[in-house]
């Protein structure tokens, strides 16, 4: 399972933070950070989720008001 964030969609509201804590507040900015995440695309970032964290990826997907975070299952299919 990995997760995809969108951090130009990001309004930092930081749910997401509450919800799990790879996602930091990053106040300067404005906007949530994904820790050890890899940027694929400008401003777009995925994190391998740890099997112990899955349920805390779903829960800050589904936190998130904007959608910027999406949780895709190991075959590359969007579960959120």
């Amino acid at each position: 399972m990995f997760v995809r964030f969108n951090r130009n969609t990001c309004i930092g509201m930081f749910q997401c933070v509450e919800a799990w804590d790879a996602f930091v507040e990053n106040k300067d900015a404005g906007k949530a950070d994904l820790k050890g995440a890899e940027e694929v695309d400008s401003g777009v970032f995925e994190l391998e989720v740890p099997e112990t964290a899955e349920l805390d990826a779903k829960f800050a997907a589904r936190a998130c008001p904007v959608d910027a975070i999406e949780v895709y299952d190991d075959d590359g299919e969007q579960m959120i």
